[in-house]
């Protein structure tokens, strides 16, 4: 793990037996030393206000805090006045900065691990150490908070009862199509994260491929500069063409499918049916592809689940 200073990661997360507690408004709080666990801790997505009474408590009292960014998350402890040393752990982090955390949790410490902003698992590294401390029987507990796609979801205006979260597209245009293909049938409100400077080609792609939904492209959300796009697909692809730049961080919210697209489950249905019966899920899934453009691991997905029905 490496230190503030970005030097190279050490053997061993050393416990920070200097823990202190916070200040809220020039008040000091202690912090008990929580029971042993990584504590998955979710941190404010722009405005430090968000943080939770207990996302406070956990970074301040945890044995060891690792982080995505040591200097991100001095911004945050320097405001809740917590002196303590956090570890850099990131996606290009040494393999054995994994096998630290983990040695820590097997011997009785309390790891407390944040993302530079929101909450951790989602799109970043820890879902690797995260997922092996389950395998090897250790307790990973939650500490919820900030969540970039559910602050757009509300900010959207889109229905809230159904969504999918996606992540972020392919950079190359063949390959968002496909996979807005793939995801053009979810019976729900679809979620993305953008790049500023794709986001016209991707609303563009996004108009061509799912057609004139209602959408919201939702920017530097709980941030200074807040800004909330809402139209149809084309609208905002044209909008957003016509902008000369694009900065921040940005999340876009789509409708779910409507009128005869939202029939169309049924409609694989019967196609993966029809082949069912004259071949096993594996090549039904196969050729359902062919016949519909959808994902294979949809499909096949979908084919099992008739197949046992």
């Amino acid at each position: 793990m490496s230190g503030t200073d970005g030097s190279a990661p050490e053997a061993e997360a050393v416990p920070d037996e200097g823990r202190t507690g916070f200040a809220l408004r020039g008040t000091p709080f202690a912090a008990a030393r929580p029971e042993p666990a990584l504590y998955l801790v979710a941190t404010p997505i722009g405005n430090l206000s968000d943080i939770t009474l207990r996302a406070l408590e956990i970074i301040a009292g945890a044995d060891v805090l690792a982080c995505e960014d040591t200097r991100q998350t001095a911004k945050l402890l320097q405001r809740y006045a917590i002196r303590r040393r956090a570890w850099s752990y990131h996606e290009h982090s040494a393999e054995g900065a994994d096998e630290a955390l983990l040695a820590e949790l097997a011997a009785g410490r309390s790891v407390a691990l944040v993302s530079d902003a929101g909450t951790p698992l989602v799109s970043d590294p820890g879902y690797r150490l995260g997922r092996e401390a389950i395998a090897r029987g250790l307790p990973v507990v939650p500490v919820p908070g900030a969540s970039a796609p559910l602050a757009a979801l509300l900010a959207s205006g889109l229905p809230s009862d159904a969504f999918f979260f996606a992540g972020f597209l392919p950079a190359k245009e063949s390959g968002r199509r496909a996979r807005l293909e793939s995801l053009a049938r979810v019976p729900g409100t679809l979620l993305f994260f953008e790049a500023p400077h794709r986001i016209a080609d991707s609303l563009a792609d996004m108009a061509a491929v799912l057609g004139a939904r209602p959408a919201a492209v939702c920017r530097e959300l709980t941030k200074a500069f807040e800004t909330i796009y809402r139209a149809s697909l084309p609208e905002l692809a044209a909008d957003f063409a016509a902008m000369e730049r694009v900065r921040g961080e940005i999340v876009v919210c789509v409708g779910g499918p409507q009128g005869e697209d939202a029939e169309a489950p049924a409609d694989v249905d019967a196609i993966l049916r029809g082949l069912l019966a004259e071949m096993k899920p594996a090549k039904a899934a196969q050729e359902a592809v062919r016949l519909t453009g959808l994902s294979r691991r949809e499909l096949y997905g979908r084919a099992l689940a008739l197949k046992n029905e």
